[in-house]
């Protein structure tokens, strides 16, 4: 069970949905039982992080737990298999490193009584797969120790918490698309989801992004500190990073050839103290040099001392992020223009004077150390695979989309049916009627998302359109309505298909 807090942005006033025009944007604030069963487990294992300067939620629900504990020989026969688990499972020293592993997992199990993986082991991301078994071990555990009747209990407590998000969270949605100048509602079948929860230390953020899901779960601290709810409480800075990666990495995705063209760029950061992910992707350099660059330009008010922006400029640059100083001067223009960042962002990276660059970064003292980068990748070499090969489609190279799918199928990296749907749009870009019609069959067979099953049946509708066989072709504009027909896009081709048989574009004269 969820309790799920839906917001509404308008020009003035708090409102509780998040909308443009009559388009829904999936931007939810949720409380997850499965979150809190798995923290509270682990709570009752040994998980002590911060727990003095955490919400009394979390001390009194751990106070409930040994209640029970003491009381039932069930229940502590059922805490000692998930704490033999856990304390044979430490993935680092540090607690809430250690930590982050069960939270990735969390996000990928059924909700209770039964917390079994909802994908294949394979599928779930590396440090969700090394621990898929603790969901058998935690099902006994939440069922000895009644972990139901707890979660029911302080359900107020979570509810309060989202309440004193609702504010804040609705302004820094609301003021990021105004300086962006483009609504978040553009991004369909893609979502960014705030799971609030007391059992884990307040001075903790884990953020990841899993394929078109962004994820960030925010552990609030104790009632009297908000006073006003101010951003560091809340941890408003993490969740707009994670939101502006959000905003940000499709836009990298559609621009594949101009940041292919920077590449070069990576030789120069190979002595930088970032994360190699940062070192060996350009992609993934360019966008968080960006977020970051837009994290300066936006920080503090209108009296911040410039200074104090120059020296986060520099200090970002000495952590290997070469290109924010670039883009910082880039944002600050692109302020004064009406172009949307969508517009703008072809320009921001041809305009990137190349060797400019490498000489500038040559010359940067790197530091010795840096902090972790906030967001997560699910699994980088699915992120590398499937996502280059939709550029390279992009990009009018078939052949090469078509290799990286097939080599993702082959190792069985990352979602199939993604792979399957991409094999299909090369089919249909080398004019192969029956090998699309076959790929999009078998992407809808392997695939969840709905996304690549609403397409798919729209692609597979017109293909029985141009075979006239038309009876057929309806029952695929109705399955793409009933599978991906809340994304609008999809609902308008479907609808289409319905009222009128497809018929190709006439060809160039």
């Amino acid at each position: 069970m969820r309790l799920r807090s839906w917001f509404f942005v308008a020009l003035f006033g708090l409102l509780t949905i998040f909308c443009v025009g009559q388009n829904q944007i999936p931007i939810t604030l949720e409380s997850s039982e499965t979150i809190f069963s798995v923290l509270t487990a682990l709570n009752a294992c040994g998980y002590d992080q911060d727990l003095t300067i955490s919400d009394a939620t979390r001390s009194n629900v751990r106070a409930e737990v040994q209640k029970v504990l003491q009381q039932s020989s069930e229940a502590q026969a059922a805490r000692a298999t998930v704490c033999d688990y856990y304390q044979t499972h430490v993935a680092s020293k540090d607690p809430n490193r250690n930590l982050s592993q069960y939270l990735s997992l969390a996000l990928y199990l059924d909700g209770p009584p039964h917390f079994m993986p909802r994908l294949k082991v394979e599928e779930l991301p590396p440090d969700a797969a090394a621990i898929a078994p603790f969901g058998a071990v935690l099902e006994h555990f939440y069922e000895k120790v009644g972990l139901h009747s707890i979660w029911e209990r302080h359900r107020n407590d979570y509810a309060a918490a989202m309440n004193r998000y609702h504010e804040p969270l609705a302004k820094m949605v609301f003021d990021t698309e105004i300086y962006l100048k483009q609504p978040s509602s553009q991004y369909l079948g893609r979502t960014f989801t705030i799971y609030l929860d007391f059992m884990g230390s307040p001075n903790e953020t884990d953020a990841r992004n899993y394929g078109s899901a962004y994820y960030v779960v925010v552990f609030p601290a104790p009632n009297t500190s908000y006073g006003s709810a101010p951003q560091t409480a809340l941890k408003m800075d993490q969740i707009r990073h994670t939101f502006l990666h959000y905003e940000m990495d499709p836009l990298a995705e559609k621009h594949y050839s101009s940041i292919k063209r920077l590449q070069p760029l990576l030789q120069s950061v190979k002595r930088a103290p970032m994360e190699e992910g940062f070192k060996t992707d350009i992609s993934l350099l360019v966008t968080e040099c960006l977020v970051r660059a837009i994290e300066i330009r936006t920080m503090g008010n209108k009296q911040t001392a410039e200074a104090m922006r120059a020296q986060a400029v520099d200090d970002a640059v000495k952590q290997g992020y070469i290109l924010t100083r670039y883009f910082y001067d880039a944002v600050a223009a692109f302020e004064k223009d009406p172009a949307g960042i969508r517009g703008a962002y072809g320009a921001f990276l041809d305009n990137v004077d190349l060797k400019k660059e490498e000489r500038a970064a040559a010359a940067v003292q790197f530091a010795s150390a840096t902090t972790p980068e906030l967001v997560r990748l699910s699994r980088p070499e699915e992120r590398r695979m499937l996502v280059t090969a939709e550029k390279r489609l992009a990009a009018g190279d078939p052949k090469g989309a078509q290799e990286l799918a097939q080599q993702a199928l082959d190792k069985k990296i990352g979602d199939q049916g993604r792979a399957l749907f991409i094999l299909a749009e090369v089919a249909v870009a080398n004019k192969n009627r029956d090998g699309a019609q076959d790929s999009f069959q078998k992407a809808i067979a392997a695939s969840q998302d709905p996304m690549v099953l609403g397409w798919s049946h729209v692609y597979l509708g017109r293909i029985l359109d141009m075979k006239e066989d038309r009876e057929a072709a309806l029952q695929e504009y109705q399955a793409a309505l009933n599978t991906g027909g809340k994304l609008p896009e999809i609902k308008a081709a479907a609808q289409r298909g319905l009222e009128k048989a497809y018929e190709p574009p006439p060809k160039p004269q």
